[in-house]
C-alpha cells in the first residue's frame, strides 16, 4: 500500500466549458497525466473544483474518472470531507467504492474543532470507511491544524490511515511526523515548492497541482529525489521554481487551469466564486511558462 502512494499524485483540475464540465477534454487530461509519468490520481480534491459541484456533478466526474483511468493507476477520492462528521459517515457509509483506491479527506472547516475533535471525527471514518485514508492537513483552508500529535496518534490507532497530505507549509511539523510514524505510513507534500525539500528529510513524494500541467517535469524530479539522484532533481525543481508563484498569486486552481489554457490542455474557465485569472498575471505566468526548458532527462 506504501508504494501505491509514493510518488506523484496528481490533485487533478475539473475542466469546464460554458459552465458545464467538459468529459472530453476531462478524458484527455487523464491520459496526459498517465502518459506523463504519475503515480496516481486525487477526484475532487480543492483543484478539482469539487465545493463548487453539485453532489450529482460530484459522482459523475468520480465515476467518469475511475472509468477512463481503466486501472493504468489507482484513484483516490477527494470527494469525502464535511464538516458535519455523522452526515459524512454516512456517506461513506452507502458509496460504493468500486474502482477507489483510497480517500482523502480534510478537517472540518470553519468550527475549528479541538485537536480531539479532530481525532474523533476521522476516528469515526475509520470505523466505516472499506479503504484507506489520506489525511488531508490545510489550514489555510480550514482553519484548523492539525497538529503533529493528532497526526500519530491517528496514525498509531489505525491503520486505516496510511498517510496525510502535509499542505501545513511546516516543515518541522511534517520532520515530528516522518520521525515518529509508523513503518507504513506516507508523509505526502501538499506544497509543490516544498516537495524536494520534504523528499530530503524522508518524505514520500507530492500531491500536486503543477503535475497537471508538466507532469512529465514533476513526476521525474520526484523520481530522481526518491532514488537519491539529487543533481537532477534539484535541475529539474529549479526549472518549475519560477513558475508555481504564479499558480497561487489568485488562488487554486485559477493559476494552473491559466498555464493549462497557455499549454493547450484545457480552458482556464472556473466557475463564480472563483474568477479566470487576470490579463496582467496571466502574462507574467506565460513569461515564465517560457522559460520552462525541455529536458532530455524527463522521462
Amino acid at each position: 500500500m506504501k508504494q501505491q502512494f509514493r510518488g506523484t499524485g496528481v490533485a487533478l483540475v475539473t475542466p469546464f466549458k460554458n459552465k458545464a464540465i467538459d468529459f472530453d477534454t476531462l478524458g484527455q487530461i487523464i491520459d496526459f497525466v498517465i502518459e506523463g509519468g504519475v503515480d496516481y490520481i486525487v477526484s475532487l480534491g480543492t483543484t478539482g473544483e469539487a465545493i463548487t459541484l453539485s453532489s450529482e456533478e460530484c459522482l459523475d466526474v468520480l465515476r467518469f474518472t475511475v472509468k477512463h483511468t481503466q486501472k493504468r493507476v489507482p484513484v483516490v477520492a477527494g470527494y469525502f470531507g464535511s464538516n458535519y462528521t455523522e452526515r459524512l459517515v454516512s456517506k461513506i457509509s452507502t458509496y460504493d467504492f468500486d474502482g477507489i483506491a483510497a480517500i482523502m479527506s480534510s478537517s472540518p472547516a470553519y468550527s475549528k474543532p479541538t485537536q480531539e475533535g479532530i481525532y474523533r471525527h476521522y476516528m469515526a471514518m475509520a470505523e466505516v470507511c472499506p479503504v484507506p485514508i489520506i489525511i488531508y492537513n490545510v489550514p489555510g483552508r480550514t482553519s484548523s491544524k492539525i497538529s503533529a500529535e493528532t497526526i500519530l496518534r491517528l496514525a498509531h490507532s489505525s491503520e486505516k490511515f496510511i498517510g496525510v497530505k502535509e499542505a501545513s507549509g511546516d516543515v518541522e511539523q511534517a520532520m515530528q511526523i516522518m520521525k515518529n510514524r509508523p513503518d507504513n505510513f506516507l508523509v505526502i507534500s501538499g506544497d509543490d515548492p516544498l516537495t524536494l525539500p520534504l523528499i530530503s528529510v524522508g518524505g514520500d513524494g507530492a500531491i500536486s497541482v503543477i503535475a497537471n500541467a508538466y507532469p512529465q517535469q514533476f513526476s521525474s524530479m520526484i523520481r530522481a529525489g526518491l532514488e537519491g539522484d539529487w543533481a537532477t532533481a534539484q535541475q529539474l525543481n529549479f526549472d518549475l521554481l519560477d513558475v508555481h508563484p504564479w499558480l497561487y498569486i489568485e488562488g487554486n486552481p485559477v493559476g494552473v487551469k491559466a498555464a493549462m489554457e497557455i499549454r493547450g490542455l484545457c480552458s482556464k474557465e472556473v466557475r463564480i466564486p472563483l474568477v479566470e485569472l487576470s490579463d496582467g498575471n496571466y502574462e507574467h505566468l506565460k513569461a515564465a511558462m517560457a522559460k520552462v526548458p525541455e529536458r532530455a532527462t524527463v522521462a
